[in-house]
């Protein structure tokens, strides 16, 4: 693999709502707060390390929540980048509370809100904890179904009208929720599960690449079931002096221009790892063999 001297840069570029350009692989900061993204890092001085690493490799999009901690992800992004680069982009998000760690029970650790007030709260702490005068991108982390959408995406657009928010993007979403969305505010992102094994969110990524809309696969890098030794995976692994992790992140990269994955990890050695992925360049023949494997 040709990594240059920037790795992350090797995946081009994408024009996020038009004015903001940055390089296609990202940085996610769920993994930074502590066990079930819940409390402090295990280790706050790695986690500062990982961050101001991420950034050397040429990442220049770093997505995170103030759901994660919850706000210890935020927190530490100042902490370790603030006064931050110029060609920096910090997506946010905002619509879910937390009441303890994740679980077995998952979802249910994370109620959604969207009451206007409680996302006009979260966007002005978001703003405070990571010294911004405006949010790059602002995302609703999910739809409250108890509050009209209007309401919802009605706050984001008056903090955008404000210069608060620069742009808008949604979080779990589905095609009709994501137009529904579009006919209150501009949007111009989504980020949705999506992977090598789950691709259930496939309708939303060619409605997001027909319309210019950035799409934010969360979970990226799920290999495990489909990457044992002597699998298929494994062994296009082995014979491109690669990882199966990397080639997930490959395989994104190539399905479609508008994807940004945003791989997480609170090590330094699993970001550099990562970021490796970004200057794996599969044929065509290759991305259909794994495309294949993991349908």
């Amino acid at each position: 693999m040709n990594i240059g001297f920037l790795p992350a840069q090797r995946a081009g570029t994408f024009d996020l709502g038009g004015d903001l350009t940055i390089n296609r692989l990202g940085y996610g900061t769920m993994q930074l707060p502590g066990p079930g993204v819940w409390g402090p890092a295990r280790d706050h001085d790695e986690a500062v390390r990982v961050l101001r690493r991420a950034v050397e490799l040429g990442v220049n999009f770093i997505d995170t929540a103030d759901s994660y901690g919850p706000y210890v992800a935020e927190e530490l992004i100042c902490e370790a980048l603030h006064p931050y680069p110029e060609d920096l982009v910090i997506a946010t998000k905002a619509g879910l509370t937390r009441f303890g760690p994740v679980t077995r029970s998952g979802p249910s650790q994370w109620p959604p809100v969207g009451r206007p007030e409680y996302l006009r709260q979260e966007a002005e702490m978001s703003l405070r904890r990571m010294k911004l005068e405006r949010i790059d991108l602002f995302q609703l982390h999910r739809i409250d179904v108890k509050v009209p959408l209007e309401d919802q995406i009605g706050e984001f657009k008056k903090l955008q009208d404000e210069g608060k928010v620069r742009h808008i993007g949604l979080s779990g979403v589905s095609v009709e929720q994501l137009k529904a969305a579009q006919e209150i505010a501009t949007i111009v992102s989504v980020q949705n599960q999506f992977n090598l094994v789950d691709r259930s969110s496939e309708p939303v990524l060619d409605y997001s690449a027909g319309h210019g809309l950035a799409f934010i696969p969360y979970r990226p890098l799920t290999t495990r079931s489909m990457a044992g030794e002597g699998s298929p995976v494994a062994d296009l692994a082995k014979k491109l002096g690669a990882t199966p992790t990397q080639l997930a992140l490959a395989w994104l990269l190539k399905r479609s221009p508008v994807m940004l994955p945003i791989p997480g990890t609170s090590s330094v050695k699993h970001l550099e790892d990562n970021v490796l992925g970004a200057a794996l360049e599969l044929t065509e023949n290759e991305f259909e063999e794994l495309s294949a494997v993991a349908s």
